[in-house]
């Protein structure tokens, strides 16, 4: 039985976006799954990182489903805040299934992956003026017009979870 050729997307997700779901079709139809890996899982509450890798990997299955995606092509692994070097991305390798590339367009990660041996794959922009999570969230904090950057599902769980609310807290800190 051959092996699914499989790709890596690792990302923060704060929040899925509708740039991460356009990148995450556009993926699926080059290969037979995904990994989807969320980093700095250990981290939320805070304005760079408000949900939780649970309230994160909700939103990434709900918005997939709602696209129609198989989600057996989607396997969802997370991974703490660390650095970025090579010894970590052999690290996160081996956290996931075998993976015979990763998509991304970040430089740092790119080369750090590169050199634990993977095919680097960079995916179409899909417009990246809009479709950031800072910039996202910065419409949140200023009550901006965040939704239509979202999938609606994602917009939702956001609002059951008080998302908004929680950013707002957090930005007010001391």
């Amino acid at each position: 039985m051959a092996r699914p050729l499989r790709a890596l997307i690792f990302g923060r997700f704060q929040p899925f976006h509708l740039g991460h779901l356009k990148v995450t079709k556009w993926a699926l139809e080059k290969f037979d799954e995904l990994v989807l890996l969320v980093g700095m899982a250990n981290e939320s509450h805070t304005v760079l990182n408000p949900f939780t890798a649970g309230e994160r990997i909700w939103m990434m299955r709900e918005a997939l489903k709602d696209e129609g995606v198989d989600l057996s092509r989607i396997i969802t692994a997370t991974v703490p805040t660390m650095s970025v070097y090579v010894g970590h991305a052999f690290y996160i390798i081996n956290l996931v299934p075998k993976v015979d590339s990763i998509i991304t367009r970040n430089p740092v990660i790119a080369q750090v992956f590169h050199d634990a041996g993977l095919e680097v794959i960079a995916p179409p922009e899909f417009d990246r003026n809009l479709y950031r999570g800072s910039y996202i969230r910065k419409l949140m904090l200023e009550d901006g017009n965040w939704r239509e950057l979202v999938p609606k599902k994602v917009a939702a769980i956001i609002d059951e979870i008080g998302g908004v609310e929680r950013l707002k807290k957090a930005a007010n800190r001391d």
